[in-house]
């Protein structure tokens, strides 16, 4: 286990006087090493888990499942898979179907659920997992999202998207040398998720400040730490080290950790996420194939800068119903706040997409998400202010 990123969390735990019930950390088991899912096999028996049912995909099943499928039945464990199949676009999706199809291969004398991929399959497993009562465990392929911790489902029905509720995995075992082979554009696609903290973070010191939204400053902090780290790394991580994929892969950790003290994820998730999720559900009406997450969320950021870093002077600067005080500290937090230029600059030493047209999005699209991504999350951001306060 990482005691390391173990005691960071409960530290932050321990220190935090906000008031808000906290979660305690509620992994058993945490590894991020070069053969980290030689530890699986042990974690396993130690449990007395011989019925495991493994989801995986075409890819993720040549980068890590036909491997931990392997290791595992030589332990003359039990294994039931899942693959999940792709759409008309080659796409996997966290919908209906794909969780549908889980639900009904898993055996009911399953003991536990394996997720061996990205963001998606987690998605799809932990939605499932907890639906059937069952604990799940996280086998990353990539470095992409920061979700494999959260407690957080975004799921896709009818195609709109909702987040549930759900659960965190109850071990997880990243395998560094896995991580490094994970394509370069889901490498960019991490690293821009993590970079959509600058806007998240703004977004939710904003509903403190203006709509009394509870906050907390331990998982600010969490959250804070985990950017830094990510950014501190862009070299390494551009080479593909395993230096800069553990580094990487420990900041989406420290994210996903943040959401999970908290209990929800404004810590990690504003205006940024809410036009990704827009342009999602406006390709998932078009039948068009998928963007990867963080690709979305590390243009989304810079745009969103932009606009906050404007208005905060142009509208909240002259609002009436903002007091001197409250203007002050929006003023001071929104100052801090890199601008477009140099979230793509941060991108750029990456490899990762920092246009609307690299990612395929049109200029309808991105200005109706602007009027109306907001209304996606019952969220007090700066967005929602640009939009509803006159």
């Amino acid at each position: 286990m990482d005691l390391s990123l173990v005691d960071w969390y409960n530290k932050a735990l321990s220190n935090c006087t906000c008031g808000h019930h906290h979660h305690p950390l509620s992994m058993e088991e945490l590894t991020i090493k070069s053969g980290a899912t030689d530890e699986l096999r042990s974690y396993l028996l130690r449990k007395k888990w011989m019925k495991v049912h493994v989801v995986y995909d075409r890819n993720t099943r040549t980068a890590a499942g036909d491997q931990v499928v392997d290791q595992l039945t030589v332990d003359n464990i039990h294994i039931g898979i899942s693959e999940i199949e792709e759409d008309e676009n080659q796409d996997v999706i966290a919908d209906e179907a794909a969780i549908m199809q889980v639900l009904t291969e898993v055996d009911h004398e399953t003991d536990v659920l394996m997720a061996v991929g990205a963001g998606t399959l987690h998605d799809i497993t932990r939605y499932a997992a907890y639906t059937l009562g069952k604990p799940f465990i996280s086998i990353p392929t990539a470095p992409s999202v920061d979700g494999f911790n959260s407690m957080g489902a975004p799921i896709v029905l009818k195609k709109k998207k909702k987040t549930f509720q759900t659960q965190t995995p109850i071990a997880l075992f990243a395998d560094v040398d896995v991580l490094k082979e994970a394509p370069t554009d889901m490498t960019a696609a991490g690293f821009g998720d993590v970079l959509g903290k600058y806007t998240a973070l703004a977004d939710w010191h904003f509903g403190a400040i203006t709509a009394n939204e509870p906050f907390c400053d331990q998982a600010a902090e969490m959250t804070l730490e985990a950017l830094n780290q990510a950014i501190q790394s862009a070299k390494d991580i551009r080479a593909g080290s395993a230096k800069g994929m553990e580094n990487l892969f420990e900041a989406l950790l420290k994210s996903g950790m943040a959401m999970s003290l908290f209990g929800h994820s404004h810590p990690a998730s504003g205006g940024e996420h809410h036009l990704s999720h827009y342009w999602e559900m406006g390709f998932l009406a078009e039948g068009r194939k998928q963007l990867l997450h963080g690709e979305k969320i590390g243009v989304s950021t810079g745009l969103i800068a932009d606009i906050y870093h404007e208005h905060v002077e142009k509208k909240v600067a002259l609002d009436p119903l903002l007091t001197d005080a409250q203007k002050e500290r929006i003023a001071l937090i929104f100052k801090d706040l890199p601008t477009g230029d140099d979230i793509n600059t941060l991108l750029g030493q990456v490899g990762g997409k920092t246009t609307l047209a690299e990612l395929g999005v049109e200029e309808v699209l991105y200005q109706e998400s602007i009027h109306n991504a907001h209304t996606l999350r019952k969220r007090n951001t700066m967005l929602r202010y640009l939009n509803e306060r006159e």
